[in-house]
């Protein structure tokens, strides 16, 4: 079998904020990080800025002491893009309420959901709860009460409200226009 000739790419390689980013989340400062790999401060900070490539050797300890594996380093980031007009439509019920999933249906991190509710609709007549332990509510537009077991939520437009995700709940667009609100669920909701 013939290997099929591959062209170097000339593109640089961007690596420097991801290792800025591994030394953050590390709580470390460059002088901690050049004293651990004997590399100068002025050098690593080239390095995080992309000004410079570090050769293999000082890669390998750079990332052994950012406890970093090399591959992470050049590998992809998983993305998904989801256009509103596109999204897939579901229900988690409720009368006069179309909602839209934005997130991948693979995410299990975080899920967004977009709800748009017609005058006068509502969520279930008892109280339900999402299986997840963040539950944000954002109105984007219109009016929405919020409905727990002791407490009314009035929400307007640019109004958030992060509550338990398993705290029982239901709701109702109390005015005459319609409403279009941002759920967030952290980590996405069970199916």
């Amino acid at each position: 079998m013939k290997a099929l000739p591959v062209e170097p790419s000339n593109a640089p390689v961007a690596i420097g904020s991801r290792i800025r980013a591994a030394r953050q989340s590390q709580r470390m400062t460059i002088e901690q990080v050049a004293d651990a790999t004997g590399l100068t401060k002025g050098f690593l900070s080239r390095v995080e800025r992309d000004l410079t490539s570090p050769s293999v050797a000082s890669l390998v300890t750079l990332c052994q002491v950012l406890s970093l594996s090399i591959g992470e380093l050049f590998a992809q980031p998983e993305t998904h893009l989801t256009r509103a007009a596109e999204a897939p439509r579901i229900s988690l019920g409720g009368e006069g309420i179309v909602e839209r999933l934005l997130t991948a249906r693979s995410e299990r991190r975080v899920q967004v959901l977009q709800a748009d509710i017609e005058p006068r609709g509502a969520g279930e007549s008892e109280l339900y709860a999402v299986d997840c332990d963040v539950d944000v509510l954002h109105v984007v537009r219109g009016r929405i009460d919020l409905i727990m077991a002791n407490e009314r939520y009035s929400l307007a437009a640019g109004d958030t409200l992060t509550f338990p995700g398993r705290e029982p709940h239901t709701w109702v667009n109390p005015s005459d226009e319609p409403a279009r609100l941002l759920w967030v669920l952290v980590p996405a909701a069970s199916r």
